[in-house]
């Protein structure tokens, strides 16, 4: 990913997909093209952030055409969206 939209949400009450969906949506929007690629703090799949995570502990997984990609230096709460390369 050569460019990216830092996104951030705090709120509670919403699944991590709901949390992708709205920026991902807010993504094309600004740019015209949807997403694929978005990096979450590692605690947002394993369900440890705010207990809304998928709780598969996996390092990654897809959530409505986007790939959802733990990254270690990907603070809680933040989004980073935009469209991965190929090969990655």
């Amino acid at each position: 990913m050569k460019t990216g939209l830092l996104w951030f949400d705090d709120d509670a009450n919403k699944e991590l997909e709901d949390k992708v969906m709205r920026a991902a949506a807010h993504y094309e929007r600004k740019y015209g093209q949807a997403p694929t690629l978005c990096f979450v703090h590692p605690s947002a799949l394993d369900g440890n952030g705010n207990g809304k995570g998928k709780g598969n502990g996996q390092s990654k997984c897809e959530m409505g055409g986007v790939e959802v990609r733990s990254g270690r230096t990907v603070l809680p709460n933040h989004f980073w969206l935009g469209v991965g390369e190929q090969g990655s």
